[in-house]
C-alpha cells in the first residue's frame, strides 16, 4: 500500500502543535492565541483524513482546500506568537519551516487536483 506523505506529515505536525500548545499554556501562561493555534494546527490533518473518503472529486478538493486554509491560519498564529515574544527564534524557525512545508504540499495537491478535473 502506498504511503500517504501528506497524511503522515500532517499527523506528526499536529502532535508537534499539541506539544507547543502544552508548553505555551504551562510555561508561558498564554491561553488565547495558543488555543487558536491548537485548533487550526490539528484541523489540517483532520481535514486531510476526511478527504481520504471524499464522496467525489469535488468533495476531495473541498476538504483539502479547507486543510489548506487551516494550514494558512496556523502559519498566521505562529507569526503572531513569535511577534508577541511567546516563541524563541529557534522555536519559530522550526515550526515555521514545517508549517510552510504543509502549505506547499497542500497547494500542490489542490492545484493538481483542480487541473485533473
Amino acid at each position: 500500500m502506498k504511503q500517504n506523505i501528506v497524511k503522515n506529515k500532517s499527523f506528526v505536525f499536529a502532535v508537534e502543535i499539541v506539544s507547543l500548545y502544552k508548553n505555551l499554556t504551562t510555561n508561558k501562561k498564554e491561553f488565547v492565541m495558543s488555543k487558536q493555534l491548537l485548533r487550526s494546527g490539528t484541523s489540517i490533518g483532520a481535514n486531510i483524513r476526511e478527504a481520504e473518503f471524499a464522496q467525489s472529486k469535488a468533495d476531495f478538493i473541498h476538504k483539502l482546500s479547507i486543510a489548506l486554509k487551516e494550514a494558512n491560519e496556523t502559519d498566521y498564529w505562529l507569526d503572531l506568537l513569535f511577534a508577541a515574544n511567546y516563541l524563541s527564534k529557534n522555536e519559530f524557525d522550526s515550526y515555521k519551516l514545517k508549517s510552510q512545508e504543509m502549505l506547499r504540499l497542500l497547494i500542490s495537491i489542490v492545484k493538481s487536483s483542480k487541473n485533473n478535473c
